[in-house]
């Protein structure tokens, strides 16, 4: 272990892990690489490890070179293996949770393991980490948030209750996508939300990562060329345009400041003003000076 890795282990170890928590810990979504030190630190020191399933749980665990008791905690058990486990932690152990990949208890199991935690008065202590949603978010350059769905309801009538539901939204929308559904799922985008844009993030982190952006008033011809979908899928839809755009007024604020103060100052003042995206005001001001007549 290199001296910088070394110290960065010592600052993990030198922190608080109270016996008696539960330790919420994220792991990669797809590249083994993505995992924090913190989190590797927690996953050794732990007395047991709840997982979704601990036939894909143990072999990403042995890749770390760590050997924990494992206790499967999935849809079908959590609320019954919730009991067990508050009884452990109140005896005094330390318990990690964790998912396939990812971040428990969002759009995995955990939640209700969580909840009772809370509700029997035991500490929870998050480890953050890789989280699908937020690559997506962060690959799509939207402005603003996002509302997280997950993933939508498998028949047509209830998916399509579901969009219904989600047009009063006024943030982008973040879904997640399994192959076999992803061109059902584009298709009712494009029917509800025919005037925004998706970005489509394939296998995120893993070998065969791509990151697509699609107007959906284009998604008929894209679905007939696009190929056979494999892997996983994060799809983030735009926000209503007339949200994204609805700082429209603040060109004239920027060309009064401008005349008065130096690029930058009057910017972050524009911004700061009327609340208008930094980006879209910097290149409008960059244009202005460039097309500002010379003075004498």
């Amino acid at each position: 272990m290199s001296h910088a890795l070394e110290s960065i282990w010592q600052n993990a170890a030198t922190q608080q892990y109270p016996q008696g928590a539960l330790y919420i810990v994220a792991t990669p979504i797809g590249n083994l690489a993505d995992i924090t030190v913190r989190a590797l630190y927690v996953l050794q020191l732990v007395d047991a490890i709840a997982c979704e399933d601990t036939r894909r749980s143990k072999p990403l665990l042995n890749q770390y070179g760590i050997s924990k008791p494992l206790i499967a905690v999935h849809d079908y058990n959590e609320s019954d293996i919730a009991t067990s486990l508050i009884t452990r932690l109140q005896n005094g152990e330390r318990i990690a949770l964790i998912t396939d990949a990812g971040t428990p208890a969002v759009s995995d199991p955990g939640s209700r393991v969580v909840a009772a935690a809370h509700a029997a008065g035991v500490r929870v202590v998050p480890i953050a980490g890789a989280c699908a949603a937020v690559a997506a978010m962060s690959a799509a350059g939207y402005d603003g948030g996002f509302h997280f769905h997950g993933f939508l309801p498998n028949k047509a009538n209830a998916r399509n209750q579901t969009l219904q539901s989600l047009a009063s939204i006024s943030s982008n929308i973040v879904f997640y996508e399994s192959p076999h559904r992803l061109h059902d799922t584009i298709a009712a985008l494009a029917e509800h939300f025919s005037e925004r844009t998706l970005t489509i993030g394939k296998e995120l982190t893993k070998l065969h990562e791509s990151v697509t952006i699609l107007p959906l008033c284009n998604a008929s011809q894209w679905l007939t060329q696009a190929a056979v979908p494999r892997g996983e899928y994060v799809l983030v839809l735009s926000a209503p345009a007339h949200e994204v755009n609805q700082h429209t007024g603040w060109q004239p604020t920027l060309v009064v400041l401008l005349n008065e103060l130096p690029l930058k100052q009057a910017v972050a003042l524009t911004c700061q003003i009327t609340g208008a995206p930094k980006n879209e005001v910097y290149q409008q001001a960059l244009s202005l000076k460039a097309n500002a007549p010379e003075t004498e």
